[in-house]
C-alpha cells in the first residue's frame, strides 16, 4: 500500500511512538481532534507504541494487543525494535504476511537504558554492519509491499556521532525515509534539538532521493513550519509537543499548508477532549478502573496553565471512574486556552546522563563477536 504521506505529495506529519501514550485510544483521539480543527490534520501518520520484534514473533498477549488497529486507522503504522537481523526480518515478514500494518518504522533512536544496554535503539547505529544488516533484512522481508522507514538520533554522544553514515546506509538499503531527532542519546530530552544536523542529513540524502523528517522541539505549528524552512526537511515527527494537545496535528498541518493556524481550544473543548480520551482508554483496555488509571498520567499535560486549583489537580491525578472525572471537570470555571504555556517543552526534559552500553561497545564500529546481543522482551519508548 502506498499512502500520500509516503509518496512525497505533501510534507509528512507523524506522531512519534511513545510508550504508554500512543496506543489505539490516543491515536484515535489525535485523528479526531486534529481533523475537527483542520481537516488535513486527521491525515497525519499516527505510529503505534514501540513493538519488540521477538515478543511479536512469540505472539505475546500484551504485544499483540498493542498491534491492534481501529477501523478508522489508515495507514496503519507499527514501530519495531530489535537487535538481531533475522528476528527483525521475521517480524517484518509476519506483519506483511498477516496484513498487520501498512508502514513499518525501525527504532534506532531510543535512549532508554533498557534498550541501549542491549546494543539497541540509539546505540545500534554505532555498529555499522549490524545497522545495515537489520535494515536490509527488514526491507528485504517487506518485499516492496510495505514501506520501511528508520528513526534515529545523532549518535551516542557528541564524540560518537553516527547520523550521517547511518542515514546514507539506510538510504542505500532502500528505506522510504529517515527521521532524525536532533539530539544524541546522552542528551536524552535536555537542551535544544540540533536542527542543523537535520539540515546536514537532508543535504547528504538529497542526491539519493530519500526524504528526511525532522524531530525535536516542535511545540506548535509555527515551529513545524520553521523547521521545514531552516532545514529543508520533508516533514516533521511530533512527540512530547502533543502531550495534552492531541489536536496539535491539525495546527501543524495547517501551518505546513500555509493556512492560518487554528487557535487552541477553550477549556470546555479541552475538558470534553479529556473525557473522550478517558472513554477511549476504557474501551481499549476493556476495564473502566484500568482505563482511568491509564488516564491519570495525562492530567497534568491537559490542565497545564489552566486555573484548576491544587486540590482538583490532585483529585484528577487519582481518578478511578469516568463519572468522577466528569464531576471534577464540571467544578472548573470556563476559561480561554492559556496560550502562554501552549508552545514550549512538556513531558521529559532530563538529560546529560551516561549511556548504558554493552561492554566494549565503543571499541569498534563493527560488531564484535564477544558482544551479547540477546534480546529482552521489553516495552519502552521510542527516541
Amino acid at each position: 500500500m502506498t499512502h500520500a504521506l509516503l509518496s512525497g505529495d505533501r510534507p509528512a506529519v507523524v506522531l512519534a511512538p511513545m510508550a504508554g501514550i500512543t496506543n489505539r485510544a490516543y491515536r484515535q483521539l489525535c485523528r479526531e481532534t486534529s481533523a475537527a480543527l483542520y481537516p488535513e490534520g486527521g491525515a497525519a501518520l499516527y505510529v503505534s507504541e514501540m513493538i519488540t520484534s521477538r515478543a511479536l514473533l512469540e505472539r505475546d498477549e500484551e504485544t499483540m494487543r498493542m498491534t491492534q488497529f481501529g477501523d478508522f486507522e489508515s495507514p496503519r503504522s507499527i514501530q519495531l525494535y530489535g537487535v538481531d537481523p533475522a528476528i527483525v526480518g521475521a517480524a517484518v515478514r509476519m506483519i506483511v504476511d498477516e496484513n498487520r500494518a501498512d508502514h513499518i518504522d525501525l527504532n534506532m533512536g531510543c535512549p532508554v537504558p533498557k534498550v541501549t544496554k542491549k546494543g539497541g535503539g540509539s546505540a545500534l547505529p554505532w555498529k555499522r554492519d549490524l545497522f545495515r544488516a537489520i535494515i536490509r533484512s527488514a526491507v528485504t522481508n517487506a518485499r516492496g509491499q510495505v514501506p520501511v522507514t528508520v528513526k534515529m538520533r545523532k549518535g551516542i554522544d557528541h564524540d560518537h556521532l553516527t547520523y550521517l553514515d547511518a542515514g546514507v546506509a539506510a538510504a542505500e538499503e532502500g528505506v522510504a525515509w529517515v527521521a532524525l531527532h536532533g539530539r544524541t542519546a546522552i542528551d536524552l530530552y535536555s537542551g535544544q534539538a540540533d536542527w542543523a544536523a537535520i539540515k546536514n542529513l537532508k543535504d547528504a540524502l538529497r542526491p539519493l532521493g530519500v526524504p528526511v523528517l525532522g524531530n525535536g522541539d516542535v511545540w506548535g505549528g509555527a515551529d513545524a513550519a520553521r523547521m521545514l524552512a531552516e532545514t529543508g526537511c520533508d516533514g516533521v515527527v511530533i512527540g512530547r509537543g502533543c502531550l495534552g494537545r492531541p489536536w496539535m496535528f491539525g495546527q501543524v498541518a495547517a501551518a505546513l499548508d500555509g493556512a492560518p493556524i487554528p487557535a487552541n481550544p477553550n477549556s470546555d473543548v479541552v475538558f470534553a477532549t479529556m473525557r473522550r480520551h478517558a472513554e477511549l482508554l476504557v474501551d481499549f483496555v476493556g476495564d473502566e478502573a484500568h482505563g482511568c488509571r491509564e488516564m491519570r498520567k495525562h492530567m497534568a499535560w491537559y490542565t497545564k496553565g489552566f486555573r484548576v486549583g491544587g486540590e482538583t489537580r490532585h483529585a484528577l491525578a487519582m481518578i478511578s471512574s469516568l463519572r468522577e472525572l466528569a464531576d471534577l471537570l464540571a467544578t472548573i470555571e470556563p476559561q480561554p486556552y492559556p496560550d502562554f504555556v501552549a508552545e514550549g517543552p512538556r513531558g521529559r526534559t532530563s538529560g546529560a546522563k551516561s549511556v548504558a552500553l554493552p561492554d566494549g561497545w565503543l571499541d569498534s564500529c563493527e560488531l564484535g563477536l564477544d558482544v551479547d546481543l540477546s534480546e529482552a522482551e521489553i516495552g519502552v519508548s521510542g527516541g
